[in-house]
């Protein structure tokens, strides 16, 4: 498992690219994890989650070039609001400007209960522009994606949900 999720990384990551993983990284942390995660290239950056117990563990600290729990960040025009939970009212989502990427709910009952919210509008009067990037999700498939590729196939998963 570990050395295809590390494939599928490689394959698309870059050694100058950087990543942001949205919590849940490492359930446990070992010494021997440190080398698996050397060797995953690009630049990585951690928005923490429930799950990343290690953060006061000086080596898992240095794996990274920033650990923190919420980040604003700006891909090309576009606004990112980056979380490992899931926020209905982000910065900028009352106006549809900004883009929100989460992926605590896995794909959970508090899944179905958030994009119900998305699909529908039914938690609010206008389009919200979340994204579960949860590795498991399916336009995920365990591999870090660019934000246009998130959103475009984001959008074409919540079409077919729409839609029937």
């Amino acid at each position: 498992m570990n050395e295809t999720m590390k494939n599928n990384w490689n394959s698309v990551v870059s050694k100058n690219d950087l990543v942001y993983i949205l919590g849940d990284f490492m359930w446990k942390f070992k010494d021997k994890d440190i080398k698996f995660v050397k060797g995953l290239n690009g630049r990585k950056r951690l928005i923490r989650g429930n799950h990343d117990k290690a953060i006061h563990n000086k080596k898992f600290k240095n794996l990274f070039e920033n650990i923190t729990n919420y980040e604003k960040i700006k891909d090309g025009n576009q606004t990112v609001i980056l979380s490992h939970y899931p926020m209905i009212a982000f910065e900028g989502s009352y106006a549809g400007r900004n883009i929100h990427l989460y992926g605590h709910v896995h794909m959970t009952k508090e899944n179905d209960i958030v994009n119900n919210c998305i699909k529908n509008n039914s938690c609010i009067e206008f389009p919200m522009k979340m994204y579960n990037v949860g590795a498991m999700m399916s336009y995920m498939n365990y591999t870090p994606q660019e934000l246009n590729t998130i959103i475009s196939k984001g959008n074409i998963l919540r079409e077919s949900d729409i839609n029937g």
